[in-house]
């Protein structure tokens, strides 16, 4: 399993309502909600920012599809919009994506580009099957802990903590292998590549630090 994002949205909030500063590879943007709702309007809310994603990887699967075939289309618009309706208990979220193209092209070219759209890679993620998993980041002196060392550095593992997210040996299976007793294995990789995979356990089980920084120092 393999992250799609290398540096993950990293996203925080205050005490102002309902201002969100979201944070993403190449900068950061501000979300908000809108004044009818006690925000002030500073930024996209949720939803739009959901039909943005929609919005936006529409017109660059259609553009990439239109430069490769080199067809005559300068200009595509899309509306993108939602609502909810619940029918029988069950809650269903219908979303409308209107696509504007211009009117010279003929109603074949049409008809693929409709199609092409319909295969975005976020219309693949929104009708297809999405879990949601959320976790919570702990920290405690008082753990029960299990050392896995080398001459340079420690890997503890609190097993109290472990939410079992699978990013570890998804993601590193030559340093942590659940197949095998002894399961952390601090000699699979580098010291850096262990530490940035330790940094993404959202539970705090795994925790990563250098032999060197844990030594007491004379007085």
């Amino acid at each position: 399993m393999k992250y799609r994002l290398e540096k993950p949205v990293h996203g925080s909030i205050g005490t102002e309502k309902y201002a969100c500063s979201i944070e993403w590879r190449n900068g950061k943007f501000i979300a908000d909600e809108p004044e009818n709702n006690g925000g002030k309007d500073t930024g996209p809310d949720p939803y739009t920012l959901l039909l943005s994603s929609l919005a936006s990887c529409t017109l660059i699967t259609l553009r990439m599809y239109i430069d490769r075939k080199g067809l005559d289309v300068s200009s595509i618009t899309v509306n993108a919009n939602m609502y909810q309706e619940v029918k029988d208990g069950v809650t269903t979220s219908i979303v409308d994506r209107d696509i504007i193209l211009p009117p010279h092209l003929d109603e074949e070219v049409k008809t693929k580009l409709l199609e092409i759209a319909k295969n975005c890679p976020i219309s693949k993620i929104l009708e297809g099957n999405i879990k949601v998993r959320t976790f919570v980041f702990r920290d405690a002196e008082e753990a029960k802990t299990i050392k896995y060392a080398n001459d340079e550095i420690t890997v503890d593992w609190k097993p109290e903590f472990c939410q079992h997210s699978t990013r570890c040996w998804t993601q590193l299976l030559q340093v942590f292998d659940p197949r095998v007793k002894k399961w952390i294995n601090v000699d699979g990789a580098s010291a850096e590549r262990i530490k940035e995979q330790v940094e993404k356990c959202p539970s705090g089980a795994l925790v990563f630090h250098y032999n060197k920084d844990q030594e007491v120092q004379p007085g």
